[in-house]
């Protein structure tokens, strides 16, 4: 899997506020990462909540959708279904921000 693709994802049934059910993920961890270990993801919404943390993605799927990079998660390749596309350098560039700053990196 590839830094900055989009992969539909079956996250289970959601506790809380977790992302669940399928739906859209970026992958955005290295991809020696990703070969050795869980892939980190960050899920995907069609809701736009005007949160910092999030990214919008106007091109990348059928629809204007919204990565949540407060929502980071570890998950194991069995929840992938299919890549459904991929995240342009520029916001993937936004992606990597938001997350070093939410992180502290």
């Amino acid at each position: 899997m590839k830094r900055g693709t989009i992969w539909l994802c079956d996250f289970g049934y959601p506790h809380g506020h977790e992302p669940g059910f399928q739906r859209p993920a970026v992958v955005v961890s290295a991809e020696e990462i990703t070969r050795r270990a869980l892939p980190i993801v960050l899920p995907v919404t069609r809701t736009r909540r005007g949160y910092a943390t999030h990214v919008e993605l106007e091109h990348a799927l059928p629809v204007t959708s919204y990565v949540q990079c407060e929502l980071i998660r570890a998950v194991t390749g069995d929840r992938f279904i299919r890549q459904v596309g991929e995240v342009d350098p520029i916001d993937m560039l936004r992606i990597a921000k938001i997350l070093s700053r939410m992180l502290e990196l």
